[in-house]
């Protein structure tokens, strides 16, 4: 009994997950993942992030002077990231009240240092997740924001980077169920360009996934570290057992 609770309640768990990094049947596109590791790219992702990003959202868990891990200087995250006479060893925090966020938003933003990591699931990475949220936002007129999310239906969030992107449509073809033909539903087609934005969109998608570059390394500074040192370990269990291997059979030949 005790068995069939848990793997039910394992399978609940990755069932939610899944959808949430899925957005709900949407297919997610693949994060370019070797911008984690390009320090330009990390630096554009945190330019990106305080001027677009950090006027909603916090980063509460990750302090200023951590970017000197990226190869910026003091100086350079005074003058290029900080605002509002903040100190450099302060954590990313915002002056939007939770409860003004609410009443904007509807919900209050969340925090932001760990989001990439929490939208992983069955779907993808959660840098897949945040890579396709950013480049799927599309005008609705039904909305409170008049905008829409593909990944994320009824979002509240608006889309923070239309200036760079540019505005554009959604199009959907009303189709029958294959179970039901008497049900119908709304089946994506493709997005329509409505004006233009600042950036191309090549250019808009490097932009994004820098963005998205940045967030992964924020929710685990320390993971380039983890996986060069997860190798060595490797190389040393496998070189440890051959040298194991070998001293066993040489201490039992004679006994043999």
């Amino acid at each position: 009994m005790t068995k069939r609770f848990l793997l039910g309640l394992c399978l609940v768990l990755g069932l939610v997950t899944g959808a949430q990094a899925s957005g709900g049947g949407a297919p997610l596109d693949k994060f370019p993942t070797e911008r984690v590791t390009n320090l330009p790219a990390l630096q554009n992702g945190a330019r990106l992030f305080v001027n677009y990003c950090q006027n909603c959202h916090s980063a509460n868990y990750m302090r200023y002077n951590r970017m000197r891990d990226i190869g910026l200087t003091d100086e350079q995250i005074k003058n290029n990231l900080m605002f509002a006479g903040k100190k450099v060893g302060d954590t990313m925090t915002v002056t939007l009240d939770p409860v003004q966020g609410k009443d904007f938003f509807g919900a209050a933003p969340p925090d932001l240092t760990v989001i990439a990591r929490s939208r992983a699931g069955n779907g993808g990475s959660g840098a897949d997740y945040l890579y396709t949220y950013m480049r799927t936002f599309y005008r609705d007129s039904g909305t409170a924001t008049g905008w829409n999310n593909l990944v994320f239906p009824s979002v509240a969030m608006p889309n923070v980077l239309w200036e760079l992107q540019g505005q554009q449509g959604a199009v959907f073809e009303t189709e029958k169920d294959p179970h039901d033909p008497a049900k119908t539903h709304a089946v994506f087609k493709g997005f329509q360009p409505l004006t233009e934005g600042k950036l191309s969109t090549a250019e808009y998608n490097e932009a994004v996934a820098d963005l998205v570059a940045f967030m992964q390394w924020m929710a685990e500074p320390h993971q380039s570290q983890r996986v060069r040192l997860g190798v060595f370990v490797l190389l040393f269990l496998a070189l440890f057992t051959l040298i194991a291997w070998r001293l066993n059979a040489a201490y039992w030949k004679d006994i043999k």
